[in-house]
């Protein structure tokens, strides 16, 4: 049973990242004349972390897509950055603690 698990979360674990890396940035998915918009840039923040590893590995990878739009690619991008590690919790009111 034990085994059976470990090997179900293995797999999981790379599915997971080869998902991930499907679309990093600097793939070659975009180019000058299609660049990368708002919402590339909110999924290219949250696989950061993954893009990173990745591109210790493979150095035409990188963690930012330098084909995008401009602004909304960066808004999409810090965005999803500043979500992703916790930054917007600085803005929500915690629970218990009350100031009335």
């Amino acid at each position: 049973m034990k085994i059976k698990r470990i090997f179900l979360l293995s797999a999981a674990v790379l599915l997971l990242c080869t998902v991930l890396t499907g679309c990093v940035p600097g793939d070659g998915a975009n180019t000058s004349t299609h660049t990368a918009g708002f919402f590339s840039g909110v999924w290219h923040g949250w696989i950061a972390p993954f893009s990173l590893v990745y591109s210790l590995f493979n150095k035409n990878i990188g963690i930012y897509e330098i084909h995008n739009k401009g602004f909304f690619y960066d808004l999409g991008y810090y965005m999803a950055i500043i979500s992703g590690f916790g930054g917007l919790a600085l803005i929500r009111k915690k629970k218990g603690s009350s100031s009335d």
